[in-house]
């Protein structure tokens, strides 16, 4: 995998409670989840990355504006505490999406405010917590998120989540799981919405040690280097008036903007 010369700005975002409450999550991860996820991501991707944490009780939630504004991939952890995240801060996510920055949605994160805002569905599915061994297959071996990648993926421990998920159709289905139940899953999806990439992967609840796997590490690095910002411009697209012969003359918009458009002050 090649890297541009510009480092990608990382923020992992994560919970970080049941790291606070539980001993068992705890001897898994004594630096918190967070800190896998991020060590995965460095392990892989090296030089290519510079990362930074927000968490949940941080102010705003570690993701201010101008943090937002900083960051070109965004992964998120959550699970317990979903209610938590203020309406505000999830707007905000789900703006900075839309205007292009990149979204690596993880496990218990498919019920996160920002992934329904940006899904439009309920993203609920069928679980069951018994330490059941999940095979992670690769369906679609050329997409780049597989790169490297072994088929299947072996994880000796985890929750099951299973079908059906109820996610918009994927724009790409890149690994499906399979469960000691005959379960199965869409574990690993792609999405565009406006500008911005979103890439959900499922393994990695809180009670096993997921996020030191190897290869679950390489599929999320990978997933932060494929949903890296596609443009530059970082504006969300909004409502603009312009003449009928504006390509003729090379008159530009009107500057009408959504709120200006819908008779509201501006």
């Amino acid at each position: 995998m090649t890297h541009p010369a510009t480092p990608l700005r990382v923020t992992v975002w994560g919970e970080n409670r049941h790291e606070q409450r539980d001993e068992r999550v705890r001897a898994h991860y004594p630096e918190g989840m967070h800190a896998a996820i991020r060590d995965g991501i460095v392990e892989n991707l090296g030089d290519a990355v510079t990362t930074r944490f927000a968490l949940l009780d941080d102010p705003e939630h570690g993701l201010s504006e101008e943090v937002l504004a900083q960051t070109d991939v965004l992964t998120w952890w959550g699970h317990m505490a979903h209610d938590e995240v203020s309406d505000e801060v999830a707007e905000r996510v789900q703006r900075h999406v839309l205007a292009g920055m990149g979204l690596v949605v993880l496990h218990s994160g498919h019920w996160s405010k920002p992934f329904v805002r940006l899904m439009g569905t309920t993203c609920t599915l069928r679980w069951r917590n018994e330490s059941d061994r999940e095979l992670v297959w690769t369906v679609n071996p050329s997409h780049p998120i597989a790169e490297g990648v072994p088929h299947p993926i072996v994880i000796p421990e985890q929750e099951m989540y299973g079908e059906h998920f109820d996610i918009p159709v994927p724009d790409e289905l890149v690994f499906v799981s399979s469960f000691s139940g005959g379960e199965i899953f869409r574990s690993g999806c792609t999405f565009r919405r406006g500008k911005g990439k979103i890439f959900y992967f499922s393994p990695g609840d809180q009670d096993y040690p997921v996020y030191q796997h190897t290869d679950v590490r390489r599929v999320i690095a990978n997933g932060v280097q494929w949903a890296r910002p596609a443009v530059a411009d970082r504006e969300v697209p909004f409502l603009d008036r312009y003449p009928t012969d504006w390509f003729l003359t090379g008159e530009g918009g009107q500057g009408v903007g959504d709120a200006e458009a819908a008779g509201k002050d501006a």
